[in-house]
């Protein structure tokens, strides 16, 4: 170990109160709604990227539970800086906290109302540009139902990370179905049903749960990186963010408990909603799909089906890269990986455009 760095890493601790450089990137409001803001993320300096028509936008879809600057998590470690350092034009979609109020709203809300809103209004204000979308977890489902459903969605491209489209592939999920099976769902129906939402702190204790061995060690990890300010950074922005956590709806999440915990229909190519159903088969753009090869939230197998069942697309790619569920997307390894295979797929397709 380094001891004068990791001695230097402390005193910056303890004089600043924090490592982390936490600031947002700058954005402005483009467009309201009481269930959604969409913010445009402002150019760097020196950067025009509106006034290129051959880089189309990009729109951020986060998923329900983690909070909007996932995307942006810190200076030097934000997906949103890397975009914004590559000339493009940024947007992102947030649905802000999720109250009591709001426990009727269901999946086909984000699908048939928030998400192809978002889509309209950027294409809108870039002139009628087609939108490259990218959406995180359940932000990458939202996304690929969204294209499926609206055949007139000016959506150019769709990029799912640790997307799951399979829940019998996830480890923490599996056990349960046979359980839910036997009780057909009763149980849980009545906990959310009587909760109205899941709060969040019991969606915050559901992902720490997923890596409960990086939790138990982190004072271990910490002791033995002092001198990686590159880490202890990373693992500060982590905490900063999972004590930000949203909750769920009640009715979307018995939804997602129903149809893709229980029956798995995800798996089968698409969801009943809203009255009717909408394929995956029925995207008609292409996609980028990317695992995350530590994630046991959405494991390989899992996020991999969702490749499968793009049928209708022109063309569907299936990326792995190291990291678990939030690594994949914004850990330290993801701008050497996952951002890279993004920034290949993006350019590839803003020249077909």
């Amino acid at each position: 170990m380094d001891l004068l760095g990791a001695a230097a890493n402390v005193r910056d601790r303890a004089v600043a109160g924090h490592l982390a450089d936490l600031r947002r990137m700058p954005r402005e409001v483009i467009d309201s709604s009481p269930s959604a803001t969409l913010y445009r993320y402002l150019p760097l300096e020196g950067s025009h990227p509106s006034s290129d028509p051959g880089r189309l936008p990009v729109l951020l879809v986060p998923p329900l539970g983690a909070p909007d600057f996932a995307y942006d998590l810190r200076r030097g470690c934000s997906l949103v800086e890397h975009l914004l350092t590559a000339g493009r034009d940024v947007y992102l979609v947030d649905y802000g906290n999720i109250s009591f109020a709001e426990r009727g709203l269901g999946i086909e809300f984000w699908v048939e109302n928030v998400v192809p809103r978002a889509v309209h209004r950027v294409s809108e204000y870039r002139g009628g540009a087609p939108v490259h979308l990218v959406g995180w977890c359940l932000g990458g489902i939202f996304s690929l139902l969204s294209a499926a459903d609206r055949a007139n969605l000016p959506a150019h491209t769709v990029t799912a990370i640790a997307s799951p489209f399979d829940v019998s592939a996830v480890p923490l999920v599996a056990p349960l179905r046979p359980l839910a099976a036997i009780t057909g769902g009763r149980l849980v129906s009545s906990a959310y049903q009587a909760l109205g939402s899941i709060p969040a702190p019991m969606v915050k204790w559901a992902f720490q749960l997923s890596t409960v061995d990086k939790y138990l060690t982190k004072p271990l990890t910490v002791l033995s990186r002092l001198d990686d300010r590159d880490v202890l950074e990373q693992i500060e922005a982590v905490d900063y963010l999972m004590s930000h956590m949203h909750g769920y709806p009640g009715r979307t999440f018995g939804q997602i408990y129903h149809l893709m915990l229980r029956s798995n229909d995800l798996a089968d190519g698409g969801l009943d909603l809203g009255g009717r159903r909408i394929a995956l088969a029925e995207v008609r753009v292409p996609v980028l799909v990317v695992a995350g090869e530590n994630d046991v939230i959405a494991p390989l197998r899992a996020v991999r089906r969702g490749a499968q069942l793009l049928t209708g697309s022109p063309e569907v790619r299936f990326e792995s890269a190291p990291g678990g569920h939030l690594g994949v997307l914004t850990g330290r390894r993801a701008r050497g990986t996952t951002w890279t295979c993004l920034d290949g797929f993006l350019d590839t397709h803003d020249k077909s455009a």
